[in-house]
């Protein structure tokens, strides 16, 4: 870790900084310090947890102690990646770690009560994120929402400071990037994120295989869910706006995991004429999580979820809302339907 050659020190409250001295102030804390907790988002995602297994296992062939805690635990769809048994609830009691890095989590309150908790010992906290929205509540602050993945930001961080890429952080780094831009379909995947699938199969990555594992390998209840979806949707707006909902019966008719539901949002999105594409979730608690997904640059689903308390980027959106399911529904849609038309549709 040569490479590394930042000031130590802590910064107690967020203040704007370049992505080189964000880095170079990482660079610092990775150096000067022995026990992390690497937190992620209610409900994570490919990108959440691929990004806490890769700087995870990262800082853990430094030899430094690593704690990667989730509110909700591993998702089963990715349990095939290596070293995911090491993602885990988080533990009743604080943990005895210096710092805390929170990763692809666009607002402190999404990583979880419990997990917050867990990490309350920590003096220094690293926000490294890829969502418009975040408003930099870290002590240092990497954001970069031009990145379609925060996989794509670790990636950066940890080659840049000539870090170790161990093989379960070369895995769960495609499958981060992966999962978040759609399989390299999105609008916002680069040049620079081609480079990065390129440089992970260059250091050994088997892409047909772990592709496979990600995409080809769903569960009997996922298909049993989107036959249930597919008799909610909708297709108004002539045609540029699709939607479905999922209501708890039917999730618990089915014994639905958290994570069935991920990526089905695609589905009909990659409707013709769709340039909005909504699905609605009604949770365990009675809230209604709402995804929301855009194919037009005249209609930013992130304002639209600004204004119920969501956030995201100007193409993928979400939000929790207080329920019930028909009256959230109702009351999203009116603001949909309202920013449609001034966008023409």
């Amino acid at each position: 870790m040569s490479r590394i050659r930042a000031p130590a020190g802590r910064l107690a409250r967020p203040r704007p900084m370049s992505e080189t001295s964000s880095i170079d102030a990482i660079a610092g804390v990775f150096r000067d310090h022995r026990s992390f907790a690497l937190l992620s988002h209610v409900r994570p995602d490919g990108d959440a947890i691929g990004s806490q297994i890769a700087l995870g296992f990262s800082l853990m062939a430094m030899g430094r102690t690593v704690h990667l805690v989730n509110e909700d635990g591993l998702p089963e769809s990715l349990a095939f990646l290596l070293g995911s048994d090491r993602v885990v609830t988080p533990p009743d009691a604080p943990l005895d770690v210096e710092v805390a890095i929170a990763l692809d989590t666009a607002t402190r309150p999404r990583l979880g009560e419990r997990a917050l908790h867990a990490a309350s010992r920590a003096e220094t906290w690293i926000n490294i994120d890829h969502h418009v929205s975040n408003p930099g509540y870290g002590g240092i602050n990497l954001i970069d929402s031009a990145s379609p993945a925060t996989g794509e930001i670790v990636h950066r961080l940890i080659t840049r400071l000539g870090m170790p890429l161990p093989d379960e952080s070369r895995d769960a780094l495609y499958v981060a990037i992966s999962t978040d831009t759609g399989s390299f379909q999105y609008p916002s995947t680069t040049a620079r994120t081609y480079r990065i699938a390129a440089d992970l199969i260059d250091r050994g990555l088997d892409v047909g295989t772990i592709n496979s594992r990600t995409y080809d390998e769903q569960p009997f209840r996922r298909l049993e869910l989107l036959r249930a979806l597919l008799q909610t949707l909708v297709v108004e707006c002539d045609g540029a706006l699709a939607h479905w909902a999922l209501a708890g019966a039917t999730r618990d008719s089915l014994g639905l995991r958290p994570d069935d539901s991920e990526g089905l949002i695609d589905i009909i999105r990659g409707i013709r004429g769709v340039r909005l594409a909504v699905f609605f979730e009604e949770l365990p608690d009675g809230k209604i999580r709402v995804s929301m997904r855009s194919k037009d640059k005249r209609v930013d689903v992130c304002e639209i979820a600004t204004i119920f308390g969501g956030g995201g980027h100007a193409l993928a959106a979400g939000i929790r809302m207080p329920g019930p399911l028909d009256a959230a529904k109702s009351l999203l849609l009116a603001e949909i339907h309202a920013r449609l038309a001034s966008a023409g549709f």
